[in-house]
Protein backbone atom coordinates (compact mmCIF):
# COMPACT_ATOMS: atom_id res chain seq x y z
CA UNK A 1 0.00 0.00 0.00
CA UNK A 2 1.43 3.82 -1.11
CA UNK A 3 1.66 5.96 1.86
CA UNK A 4 -0.64 8.72 1.30
CA UNK A 5 -1.99 11.10 3.65
CA UNK A 6 -4.85 14.09 3.57
CA UNK A 7 -5.10 16.45 6.92
CA UNK A 8 -7.66 19.08 6.97
CA UNK A 9 -7.16 22.27 8.47
CA UNK A 10 -8.89 26.20 8.64
CA UNK A 11 -6.91 28.56 7.22
CA UNK A 12 -9.26 32.06 7.88
CA UNK A 13 -12.27 33.44 5.73
CA UNK A 14 -13.89 30.51 5.56
CA UNK A 15 -11.27 28.94 3.72
CA UNK A 16 -10.59 25.38 4.52
CA UNK A 17 -6.57 24.08 3.63
CA UNK A 18 -6.15 20.26 2.68
CA UNK A 19 -2.26 19.24 2.84
CA UNK A 20 -1.14 16.47 1.07
CA UNK A 21 1.36 14.32 1.42
CA UNK A 22 2.95 11.26 -0.01
CA UNK A 23 2.14 9.13 -3.02
CA UNK A 24 -1.52 9.24 -4.94
CA UNK A 25 -2.95 6.77 -7.03
CA UNK A 26 -5.56 4.86 -7.55
CA UNK A 27 -5.34 2.80 -4.06
CA UNK A 28 -4.92 6.28 -1.69
CA UNK A 29 -6.98 8.18 -4.04
CA UNK A 30 -10.52 7.33 -1.88
CA UNK A 31 -8.82 8.88 1.21
CA UNK A 32 -8.68 12.49 -1.17
CA UNK A 33 -12.57 11.33 -1.61
CA UNK A 34 -13.38 11.38 1.76
CA UNK A 35 -11.54 14.34 2.54
CA UNK A 36 -13.26 16.22 -0.02
CA UNK A 37 -16.49 15.13 0.63
CA UNK A 38 -16.29 16.01 4.15
CA UNK A 39 -15.75 19.16 3.36
CA UNK A 40 -19.08 19.45 1.06
CA UNK A 41 -20.78 17.64 3.76
CA UNK A 42 -19.95 20.45 5.66
CA UNK A 43 -20.78 23.23 3.24
CA UNK A 44 -17.13 24.18 2.94
CA UNK A 45 -16.55 25.34 -0.87
CA UNK A 46 -13.20 27.31 -0.43
CA UNK A 47 -10.55 24.82 -0.60
CA UNK A 48 -6.99 25.19 -0.74
CA UNK A 49 -5.00 21.95 -1.63
CA UNK A 50 -1.22 22.57 -0.50
CA UNK A 51 0.64 19.96 -2.31
CA UNK A 52 4.26 20.86 -0.64
CA UNK A 53 4.75 17.56 0.41
CA UNK A 54 2.77 15.82 -2.47
CA UNK A 55 5.53 13.37 -4.14
CA UNK A 56 3.55 11.97 -6.68
CA UNK A 57 0.05 12.08 -8.55
CA UNK A 58 -1.39 9.64 -10.99
CA UNK A 59 -4.29 10.16 -13.25
CA UNK A 60 -6.56 8.42 -10.64
CA UNK A 61 -5.85 10.95 -8.25
CA UNK A 62 -6.21 13.64 -10.63
CA UNK A 63 -9.87 12.48 -11.18
CA UNK A 64 -10.81 13.06 -7.46
CA UNK A 65 -10.22 16.83 -8.52
CA UNK A 66 -12.51 16.76 -11.54
CA UNK A 67 -15.09 14.64 -9.57
CA UNK A 68 -15.67 17.68 -6.77
CA UNK A 69 -15.03 21.13 -8.72
CA UNK A 70 -18.15 21.10 -10.46
CA UNK A 71 -20.06 20.71 -7.01
CA UNK A 72 -17.74 23.18 -5.21
CA UNK A 73 -18.03 26.10 -8.11
CA UNK A 74 -21.87 25.18 -7.91
CA UNK A 75 -21.76 26.28 -4.86
CA UNK A 76 -19.50 29.86 -5.20
CA UNK A 77 -16.41 28.03 -4.23
CA UNK A 78 -13.24 26.77 -5.62
CA UNK A 79 -10.41 24.35 -5.40
CA UNK A 80 -7.26 26.08 -5.62
CA UNK A 81 -3.64 24.17 -5.77
CA UNK A 82 -0.47 25.83 -4.06
CA UNK A 83 3.01 24.79 -3.29
CA UNK A 84 3.96 22.01 -5.96
CA UNK A 85 7.29 20.72 -6.39
CA UNK A 86 8.31 20.81 -10.27
CA UNK A 87 7.78 17.15 -10.71
CA UNK A 88 3.83 17.23 -9.47
CA UNK A 89 3.63 20.26 -11.39
CA UNK A 90 4.64 18.73 -14.83
CA UNK A 91 1.88 16.14 -14.11
CA UNK A 92 -0.90 18.36 -13.57
CA UNK A 93 0.35 20.89 -16.65
CA UNK A 94 0.70 18.16 -19.17
CA UNK A 95 -3.16 17.06 -18.45
CA UNK A 96 -4.31 20.93 -18.59
CA UNK A 97 -5.19 21.36 -15.26
CA UNK A 98 -3.90 24.70 -14.93
CA UNK A 99 -6.32 25.89 -17.90
CA UNK A 100 -9.27 24.55 -15.21
CA UNK A 101 -7.76 24.95 -11.62
CA UNK A 102 -5.68 28.37 -10.36
CA UNK A 103 -2.64 26.92 -9.30
CA UNK A 104 -0.52 29.05 -7.16
CA UNK A 105 2.79 28.89 -5.64
CA UNK A 106 1.83 29.28 -2.30
CA UNK A 107 -0.82 29.02 -0.07
CA UNK A 108 -1.12 32.62 0.95
CA UNK A 109 -1.26 33.29 -3.15
CA UNK A 110 -4.19 30.96 -3.00
CA UNK A 111 -6.15 32.81 0.13
CA UNK A 112 -5.64 36.10 -1.68
CA UNK A 113 -7.04 35.10 -4.96
CA UNK A 114 -9.93 33.74 -2.53
CA UNK A 115 -10.14 37.26 -1.17
CA UNK A 116 -10.67 38.44 -4.55
CA UNK A 117 -13.64 36.77 -5.49
CA UNK A 118 -16.51 38.51 -4.36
Amino acid sequence: MSDFKVTIRDHSENIQVLDLKGYLDAHTAPVLEDAFGKLLNEKKYRIIVNCKELTYISSAGLGVFMAYIEDVRANKGDIKLSDMTPKVFNIFDLLGFPMLYDIVSSEKDAATKFAEMK
